[in-house]
């Protein structure tokens, strides 16, 4: 689907409610278009809408006007500088980027990852800054508020489902 279509879908996604929809509409775009800022802004537009800082700082990080508490969230969540380039969801060379505020960022990454390593690492080669077998667990956060409705809305669902189940079975014994 062409990119104007894509984002016409996703306002339209946004004016209905429909965040989560539009969310993986924009990670796709981000994915197929890794260069566009502009992309990863409204990304962290939608993860905003969730509370979620860490995520909303992960789509800003290469943002010169991007907040302080949402780039520290971030990097706290993806601690190493490898989780971070994995998190990028960077590729090919820095040069690429749109700002020389976001090269320096992506070059800054990379040399804290190469660094920790201990070799050269490159963002088209995911192997290359992997930190150890640990990285294939998603790095935990805080609790957003999304996060914590689904749990309860989850909880009410099997309460509910088990309150039918009860009430049918007395309904047998009966």
């Amino acid at each position: 689907m062409p990119l104007r279509e894509t984002l016409v879908r996703v306002d339209a996604d946004l004016a209905a409610g429909r965040i989560p929809v539009a969310r993986q509409r924009l990670r796709g775009l981000v994915s197929s278009f890794p260069y566009d800022l502009t992309l990863r802004r409204r990304l962290a537009e939608v993860y905003r809408l969730y509370g979620d800082a860490a995520e909303a700082g992960r789509w800003m990080y290469l943002e010169e006007d991007r907040n302080p508490d949402e780039t520290a969230a971030f990097e706290a969540r993806y601690g190493s500088p490898g989780w971070r380039m994995r998190a990028l969801a960077w590729q090919g060379p820095e040069a690429m980027a749109a700002t020389s505020f976001a090269e320096r960022q992506l070059v800054a990454v990379r040399a804290a990852c190469a660094e920790e390593l201990g070799h050269p690492v490159d963002w088209d080669d995911p192997a290359s800054y992997r930190d150890g077998p640990e990285e294939d667990e998603a790095p935990s956060g805080p609790w957003t508020v999304g996060g914590a409705l689904a749990g309860v809305g989850c909880l009410v669902g099997v309460l509910a489902f088990l309150a039918i189940w009860v009430a049918g079975l007395v309904a047998l014994l009966d």
